[in-house]
């Protein structure tokens, strides 16, 4: 049987990293990654390509359209794409690029490690088989491989910053799992809703906060004043906030007015907000606010960049935000 076709990008993170003058830095290319996978080539047929070398503390949306950009190029000519990355803010991309790749019936796999690849203890060379096995099983569309389990690009959550098991699906089962008879598939191929697409336009308008006991409205006036377009709010349990003696719901109501996109999620990491439930749900919801539902912080912020960036109508953006793009929402009926 033929070999798997398969594509590994780099884009730097801990996995490519070697000690510098000031501590880890990436420096390592996908070539000398794969010298500490020599039995990868037996298995599959693997071109590379470097497309960056960054901590991943300094990926931003720059970088999220150069990855999708690069992966909708060579994506028709691979059976998957692997892609390192580093672990801090891969949920982030992973959701994003989610979101930019429209109907992908392939796999994207994003991987990374807690330990660089050199080090005897890492975990790399285990989460680069499993990226690979995940890509030849042909789970479709982009997924992260940590720790032998492949989670849904737009459901993980980075939970751990040294501990292994470093990701979470949150709300959502696994897509895979690798276990002593091999890569369990937990789901099935199904045909795209269309063709494949690039949508890769964002807007960086937006920003996240999370709300603690006293927090003051004027915060909403000064994002307003730094022309902010969208902001997610991490607000208490279902979706509460406070609105005796320092009163959030009014503020909002003048950001929403003027048309300023506002998402609210919940700070707890699992279950769905729901602001049908309480007064202060109620009231959120007569302010004009979007329900987060069950999504991820990283997924709510990314799709408001993504959608902002494809639209300046907040009602659009409200319906992308009652739709399910990729798996990361639940939308009761």
């Amino acid at each position: 049987m033929a070999k798997k076709k398969i594509l590994l990008i780099t884009t730097g993170g801990t996995i490519a990293s070697k000690p510098g003058e000031d501590g880890l830095t990436p420096q390592m290319s996908s070539g000398q990654l794969l010298s500490y996978m020599e039995d990868l080539p037996s298995h599959y047929d693997i071109d590379v390509e470097d497309l960056m070398s960054l901590d991943s503390s300094n990926i931003q949306a720059e970088e999220w359209q150069v990855m999708a950009r690069a992966i909708a190029a060579r994506i028709a000519d691979y059976d998957g794409i692997v892609m390192t990355h580093g672990t801090d803010t891969m949920a982030y991309t992973a959701s994003m690029l989610c979101y930019m790749l429209r109907n992908l019936d392939k796999p994207v796999v994003i991987t990374g490690s807690q330990v660089p690849i050199d080090n005897m203890l890492t975990d790399a060379r285990n989460n680069l088989y499993t990226a690979f096995a995940a890509a030849e099983s042909g789970i479709q569309g982009v997924s992260i491989a940590f720790n032998r389990k492949i989670i849904r690009g737009c459901r993980a959550v980075k939970v751990r910053t040294m501990g292994f098991e470093a990701f979470e699906s949150v709300n959502a089962g696994l897509l895979g799992e690798v276990y002593g008879d091999g890569l369990r598939k937990y789901v099935a191929d199904k045909e795209p809703a269309g063709p494949f697409e690039l949508k890769d336009s964002l807007s960086t308008d937006v920003f996240l906060l999370k709300l603690i006991p006293s927090t003051k409205p004027e915060i909403f006036d000064t994002l307003r004043s730094m022309n902010y377009r969208g902001i997610v709010i991490e607000a208490f349990g279902m979706g509460g906030m406070h609105f005796i003696r320092r009163n959030l719901l009014d503020a909002l109501q003048r950001l929403t007015a003027e048309g300023v996109s506002v998402v609210v999620c919940s700070q707890c990491l699992y279950d769905a907000s729901d602001l049908r439930l309480y007064e202060v749900g109620t009231k959120l919801l007569s302010c004009g606010v979007i329900s987060g539902r069950d999504m991820t912080t990283e997924a709510a912020v990314t799709k408001l960049m993504w959608a902002l960036g494809n639209s300046k109508d907040p009602e659009e953006v409200r319906r992308l935000f009652d739709t399910d793009l990729a798996g990361e929402v639940v939308i009761p009926e």
